[in-house]
């Protein structure tokens, strides 16, 4: 069975981009994440991270159709 929530980390492997870049788009609210225990470390549900990639794709054929 597939997990449910994913790190910081493995976003940042999944989009190829770095962990600050994957922490970022958290900040900004783009990647929805819940901080969890005492140390509050994030984790995405792999299900918010599918939808901010198909978003994504939106954003750039709207882009390119212009």
């Amino acid at each position: 069975m597939a997990p449910r929530f994913i790190t910081l980390a493995d976003v940042a492997t999944e989009l190829a981009i770095s962990a600050d870049q994957a922490y970022a788009l958290v900040r900004s609210g783009d990647l929805p994440a819940i901080q969890i225990g005492g140390r509050g470390q994030w984790r995405i549900e792999v299900a918010e991270l599918d939808k901010f990639v198909a978003r994504k794709y939106e954003e750039t054929k709207a882009r390119l159709q212009g």
